[in-house]
Order: structure tokens, then sequence, then C-alpha cells
């Protein structure tokens, strides 16, 4: 059985990724992940505002500790244990290239069109395999077009595609009013894939506080219909790379995803709920169900039920939906 499948040019062992969360912020969870299987690794993001944030604090810290006594500047020089998120953030890419065998991916997130982005080429030189850009951006302002939304993302791109040689992919939210053209965009900008789809995290209110309050909420498998729609419409329009993520619980959510014409899937929630060793189960049951069904390949399985390739397209548009909505049948009251 050749389950091996190429990821932004890069060959892969198998198209389970493990996805940008904390299971990289240690070397024994990442090898953990590789044993499991795992074909690659999403490193936890560094965030645009992590960065910002720091470089700000220590430019108070060093250029206004004199005020009011000139003499103070010597008092408190940057400690020289001091590591800043990036340094920080290499540290650990170089240790997970120095250690495992598995591609690497580095994880910039953020949207702000700033210089925040030529940190792309210190990961490169570290040693990342590739880079995801996840842009991360709610507009909520009334005067931003959908058009200058979307320019706000090529720019990103271009900016990092100036600093980088190695592949990115760029992880998008599912919030776009013409998908399909916005990716041929991304692709002729440069991108070498597309990882579908980001999800955002809604704030929820306290009733007791009455107050605005962060909500952490796991993907269902209930959420992966997104991405199968989108990757089997996506496959015949595109010639890059295509990744799947959220939502991806199970064997059933993987074989999906292949089918519909993703390269790779990545996991998130379920390894963090259920722990690396998961993605050896879902390896096994991946294996036997090609097996069942005849499959000798990934390449294979690849979008052969892709929307060009289902024999019914439609199903993939609008008159999927009356077929939905006529077949529930409600229970007696």
């Amino acid at each position: 059985m050749d389950l091996t499948t190429q990821y932004l040019g890069l060959p892969l062992k198998n198209p389970l990724v493990a996805a940008a969360s904390p299971l990289s912020r240690t070397l024994d969870t990442a090898r953990r992940l590789e044993d499991a299987g795992a074909g690659a690794i999403v490193m936890y993001s560094l965030f645009e505002e992590e960065i910002l944030d720091e470089e700000q604090a220590l430019l108070r810290f060093l250029k206004y500790q004199d005020i009011g006594d000139p003499e103070a500047s010597t008092y408190r020089p940057v400690p020289a244990s001091f590591k800043s998120a990036l340094e920080r953030y290499l540290d650990q890419l170089a240790i997970l290239k120095s250690r495992l065998q598995i591609p690497i991916i580095a994880s910039l997130n953020g949207v702000t069109p700033s210089g925040w982005v030529h940190y792309g080429k210190d990961l490169q030189e570290a040693g990342a395999d590739a880079l995801e850009l996840n842009a991360y951006h709610v507009s909520t302002d009334p005067e931003e077009s959908s058009a200058a939304v979307e320019e706000r993302y090529l720019a990103l791109l271009r900016n990092l595609r100036r600093e980088v040689t190695i592949p990115v992919a760029m992880k998008l939210s599912a919030q776009f009013s013409a998908l399909p053209n916005f990716v041929q965009r991304l692709q002729g900008t440069g991108a070498a894939g597309v990882v579908l789809f980001n999800r955002f995290y809604h704030p929820s209110i306290n009733l007791r506080t009455l107050r605005i309050e962060p909500s952490l909420s796991f993907s269902t498998p209930a959420d992966s219909l997104l991405a199968i729609r989108w990757i089997g419409i996506l496959r015949s329009q595109v010639q890059f790379s295509l990744a799947a993520t959220g939502g991806v619980h199970t064997t059933e959510e993987v074989i999906k995803m292949i089918l519909a014409g993703a390269d790779v899937t990545q996991l998130c929630a379920i390894l963090l709920k259920r722990g690396p060793n998961y993605l050896s189960t879902l390896l096994s049951e991946l294996t036997a169900w090609m097996t069942g069904n005849e499959y000798e390949s990934i390449s294979q399985m690849k979008g052969s039920v892709s929307q060009i390739k289902s024999g019914t397209p439609v199903a993939f548009e609008h008159a999927n939906y009356m077929k939905v909505l006529d077949s529930y049948a409600p229970s007696s009251l």
C-alpha cells in the first residue's frame, strides 16, 4: 500500500499532518507524533501580536528607564539570558529539525502589512521546510471592502515571498465571497498551497459579569463538511497543494478529504484530546479501508470524488441544498 503524498513540493510518507498546536512545543510530544506516524508537523504559531508587543515593551524598558535620572540607563541592562519570542521559536524549530526526520513546517500568524513578515527569513534559515501563513483577519470596518480584504492577504503573501524561497501555504477562513477566484490569485502570487479552513474563535458574553470573554470550542466532525465541499470544487481548478483542516477527527473524515482532492489532512483537536498515538490508529484504519476498497495508493484516491469526477457535479452546489431539505423527515409531535 502506497500512502505517500506530495504537499507543498515536499514528499510525505502519508497524508496525516499534525496541525499547529501546543504539541510541538516540546521535543517529547513532537517525537511521539513522528513515532505514531505523522507525515509532517506544523509548529505552533508565532504570533504577530506577540512579536510586536514584546518589541514595544523592550523598547520602553530600554529607552525610558532613565526618566528622572540620567544615570539610571546603566541600572537595568537586558539580561544575557533573555530570549525573545522569535528566538525561543527559532530554538525550538532548530531542535525539531535536528532530532526528527519528517518535514517541519513553521507557522506565522498575523494580518497587518508590517515588517514582521521578514521573520520568515529567520525561520527559513533555522531549517523550516515550508511556511504556513495563518492570516487571521476579522473585518469590522464598514469602509473596508471585500476586495480590500483580499488585497490585504495578497500583500502579506507578496511581502513574505520576498523574504523566503521555501514553499508558503496560506491558511484561510471560509469567509470569502468568491473563494475559487481568490485561491487562483493566491496561486498566481506565489503560494504553494492553501489550508482550508481556519476557524475563528468567537467571543461569548458572561451573564454574571456582563462582559465579553474568550470562548474556546473544539471542532466536530460536522465541521469537516465545509472543507470537503470546497476542496472537491477547487481540485480541478488549481495546480497547487490543498490541505484540509477543521473537523478531521476520524478515519472517515480523512478518507473523505482525500477522495475530494486533499493532498494532506491536518489534525489538531483530536490529537489534543486523544494524544499523538491516535495517529497510528488512523493510519491502520486508512490502510484497511483502502485495501477493502481496492485502492493501491493515495494518489489513486486523491480527487476521485471531486466535483469534476464525482458524476454529480451539482451535488457540490445549490441543488444539493434542496435535496437535503427534502430528505429530512420530522418526527411526529
